[in-house]
């Protein structure tokens, strides 16, 4: 398929964002930009000078396919991705059974390549069945098509597992993607400990869980040298611990999601389980630390949390509701509107974070950029109009949100996958 964009406003990857150019898309890859383009016999789309950005790519979302279809499926997150400008989505190991082998590797690709509209790319899980016990078939599973190493949002209670996979990963060159929680810590708790929860008579999840966690595979990235990726940091002192090790020169990068640094627990109001999830929110300090780390660069990806589940189980009471979050067609008009909108950062920025580098991450070299040769996985963005969140047009089947009704800006009006124009 040959495609012809015109009068595109280039964000990012060094082009001058007001100066509008052309680019010509063939077979998949970028073939042509420059000005006033003119290219016989092939579709030509005029963006109007609309922005047009590289393809999103989330570092973190559960698909929940195989095992939990009923709560989302590849085909219903593909088109949730297409909503948001997601062109390329990872899929987390804690499906069932667990991404801990090369036939289930194999399957979720074959299956994707038939049912997703987008690219997707699966992590391995580093542990058989994600218990964090007996190390999974990391090479097989490397050479079957995962980009990443993690046990999902389990945890990852022994030490010298994780340093024993962070040893044997280097080997592959695969980050090593941890979920950082302390369960005898955190307990049954259902919500970040402190005042708040003390008023709603709820058992509390200390930030210890988390920084104990984040500091002890810090000190064993440090040693082994692998590459490690802290996903949804949600701490002050996380921020803190991940800004110190980046100075010492250890390999580590980090993502967060926009719940953690626009929403505290002050969400949950009166015990409103849309805003449960894990990590839990936070206090306004640390929403404010994780903002600061992203202006400066310690937070190095903006993810989506996307966690599907259904919504019966989150209409019970606070402490049996289940955790999750549907994010994939929110986090960039959020990202767009309080953080670019409000000059907290760039929106060449905000592509590095959701873009670029998560290609870099998961060295994905041929996509994260506008350039020739390139995949051709783009997003044309309008970021003047505003609009309300809207959960009940949401193409996943999780249609809540925190952010209902909050009004935005960043819409995405076409994505164009592999050259291929979906919307």
């Amino acid at each position: 398929m040959k495609t012809l964009l015109k009068n595109c406003r280039i964000v990012g990857c060094d082009y001058e964002r007001d100066k509008r150019m052309d680019i010509y898309v063939a077979d998949g890859v970028i073939e042509k930009i420059g000005e006033n383009l003119t290219i016989e016999g092939v579709k030509t789309l005029d963006v109007g000078g609309h922005a047009v950005l590289p393809g999103l790519i989330d570092m973190h979302c559960n698909i929940c396919d195989p095992g939990h279809e009923y709560l989302e499926d590849i085909n219903t997150v593909s088109h949730s991705a297409i909503r948001g400008g997601f062109t390329t989505i990872t899929c987390e190991p804690n499906t069932q059974p667990a991404i801990d082998n090369k036939t289930v590797v194999e399957y979720i690709v074959s299956k994707s390549k038939e049912n997703s509209l987008v690219n997707i790319y699966p992590y391995g899980s580093m542990s058989i069945g994600c218990k964090g016990e007996i190390m999974a078939e990391i090479g097989e599973m490397h050479e079957a098509g995962i980009v990443g190493i993690s046990d999902g949002d389990e945890f990852t209670d022994s030490a010298a597992f994780l340093r024993n996979v962070m040893k044997y990963s280097k080997m592959f060159d695969l980050p090593v993607i941890t979920h950082c929680e302390d369960r005898g810590l955190s307990g049954v708790g259902v919500m970040n400990e402190g005042y708040t929860a003390s008023c709603l008579g709820l058992s509390g999840m200390p930030r210890e869980a988390e920084e104990i966690i984040v500091a002890r595979n810090l000190i064993l990235a440090e040693h082994s040298g692998a590459r490690l990726h802290v996903t949804h940091v949600s701490t002050k002192g996380s921020v803190q611990l991940i800004r110190e090790a980046k100075k010492r020169g250890v390999t580590v990068t980090c993502d967060t999601s926009p719940h953690y640094f626009l929403l505290t627990e002050e969400a949950i109001g009166e015990y409103d389980a849309l805003a449960k999830v894990n990590p839990p929110l936070r206090t306004r300090e640390d929403a404010e630390a994780i903002i600061k780390g992203i202006a400066d660069g310690t937070i190095d990806v903006i993810a989506t949390g996307h966690s599907p589940t259904n919504l019966t189980d989150k209409h019970k009471e606070f402490d049996n509701a289940v955790y999750g979050i549907s994010s994939m067609e929110t986090t960039f008009a959020l990202c767009y509107t309080h953080l670019v909108a409000t000059g907290v950062i760039s929106a060449e920025k905000l592509v590095e974070m959701m873009s670029k580098k998560p290609s870099e991450i998961l060295r994905l070299y041929n996509k994260g950029c506008i350039a020739e040769g390139k995949d051709a996985d783009l997003i044309v963005v309008d970021t003047k109009e505003c609009y309300r969140i809207d959960p009940e047009h949401f193409a996943s089947k999780a249609k809540f949100s925190p952010f209902a009704e909050q009004e935005v800006r960043g819409k995405v009006l076409y994505t164009m996958v592999s050259g291929k124009m979906l919307t």
